[in-house]
């Protein structure tokens, strides 16, 4: 008893298990007030204000990744390899903002151009106008600092609070369909008040060094293949209502996206344990790639048996939780939930099992390879059946996009690296016997 006792204190005291602690709040947060939010929107704005809102959402994440430029994974990783060094992590810390000024102008421009030809944001610069604040708040979050520090305690109070007024505002603002850009202004705000509050803390806690040529040149150099990958990954992930919405009405594009945020909310239950130990892993493989294994491989088994878990209840209560949360009027939603809820069973292994020890062991090309081929392939079969078959298209679409990268990722990882070296998984290699002529 007094063993079990001092485990629990020592689990207690470890600053894994706060920070696993924090970002379960925060997913907590992001799951818990869509459950009040989601049911009121669908019921206010119908089926065509909803997709039209979840539409400039979704554009807006696409601009918040150039913003963001593969920060999260790229100076997460500088920011804890360098944490006990206070001038290179103001270094790093002024270079990624210089960088994200620079990028967010670029953001904004683009978008102004390619606004005009798009028909779901004709008539609608408010929602546009609100969706690029949203954007560059989004983006330019400094999660990645506190997370490289493994500090993220404060981080996750500022946005927990931010995401609550957020929430209230919803409910006294939006009252009709015609409020749908209240929405993404609501949205905009909450992101904006916990950038800058974090931002600040960032500056407070290792001063400014104001980016130069130099700074700005680097963190984009580091940052760039983050971002191929990340850009790769938007193809078939943040993207896809995006995607959809080129082809497809904004009704069908509504019961797309219910299904999309409730597959992706029940799956990030499981992103605290992947956020809380990125860091650590960085920080072990650094120095031991085999203590850095024996992290990842339980790691690995909890995420894999919960994907597979949120898996099955989500295709035995799609039906359930399209009339909770969505209400009747998104019946067609139904069959896409089921197809996407084989979704969170395969990015549990390539989160875990890919991203999760490749990127710590700064394999980027072989991440970015098979994400581009991921990207590449979702574009097309988006192209080829998001027209024909609408929300359900662009379903199998993300599927099987999903599929080749997780077979991928895990023939990477098998084939090339030592993660379950000393277990019935490891590789078979073909034992060298001497020549008999040299002995």
């Amino acid at each position: 008893m007094k063993n079990l006792l001092k485990r629990a204190d020592k689990l207690c005291r470890d600053p894994l298990a706060h920070n696993s602690a924090a970002l379960y709040a925060v997913q907590g947060c992001r799951k818990l007030f869509p459950l009040f939010t989601v049911p009121y929107l669908t019921r206010i704005l119908n089926p065509t204000g909803w997709g039209t809102v979840a539409f400039v959402l979704s554009m807006a994440e696409v601009v918040a990744l150039i913003i963001e430029f593969g920060f999260s994974l790229s100076a997460t990783r500088e920011i804890s390899r360098q944490r006990h060094h206070r001038e290179n992590c103001r270094d790093v810390m002024g270079g990624v903002l210089g960088a994200q000024t620079l990028l967010a102008v670029i953001g904004i421009g683009l978008t102004a151009v390619v606004a005009p030809h798009i028909s779901l944001l004709r008539n609608q610069p408010r929602m546009v106008l609100a969706g690029l604040i949203y954007a560059v708040a989004q983006g330019g979050t400094p999660l990645w600092f506190f997370q490289g520090l493994e500090r993220l305690r404060l981080a996750a109070s500022l946005e927990i609070s931010a995401k609550f007024a957020a929430l209230c505002g919803v409910f006294l603002f939006v009252k009709s369909p015609e409020d749908g850009w209240k929405v993404v202004v609501l949205q905009a705000m909450a992101a904006g008040v916990s950038t800058a509050a974090g931002i600040g803390l960032a500056i407070r806690s290792f001063g400014f060094r104001f980016p130069d040529y130099a700074l700005i040149r680097e963190a984009l150099h580091r940052g760039w293949p983050m971002f191929v990958f990340r850009s790769a990954e938007s193809l078939y992930g943040v993207g896809n209502v995006f995607l959809l919405g080129l082809f497809a009405p904004a009704a069908v594009v509504g019961y797309f996206a219910t299904a999309e945020k409730i597959t992706k909310a029940m799956f990030g239950l499981l992103n605290p344990i992947r956020d809380a130990v990125y860091p650590r892993l960085i920080y072990l493989a650094a120095s031991s790639e085999k203590a850095a294994a024996e992290l990842a491989r339980p790691t690995i088994a909890v995420m894999v048996a919960g994907g597979f878990s949120l898996t099955a209840v989500l295709f035995a209560t799609a039906p359930w939780l399209i009339g909770l949360l969505a209400g009747p009027k998104f019946a067609p939603a139904i069959p896409v939930l089921r197809l996407y809820s084989i979704l969170p069973a395969l990015l549990s292994i390539t989160y875990s099992v890919g991203l999760q020890w490749l990127l710590p062991l700064g394999r980027d090309r072989d991440v970015n390879r098979v994400i581009i081929g991921g990207g590449c392939l979702n574009l097309i079969l988006s192209c080829l059946l998001a027209p024909r078959l609408g929300a359900m298209g662009m379903a199998t679409s993300v599927l099987l996009s999903e599929l080749y990268v997780c077979t991928n990722m895990v023939w990477a990882v098998w084939r090339s690296t030592n993660l379950w070296s000393g277990t019935f998984l490891a590789r078979r290699t073909r034992e060298v016997r001497p020549d008999p002529e040299e002995c």
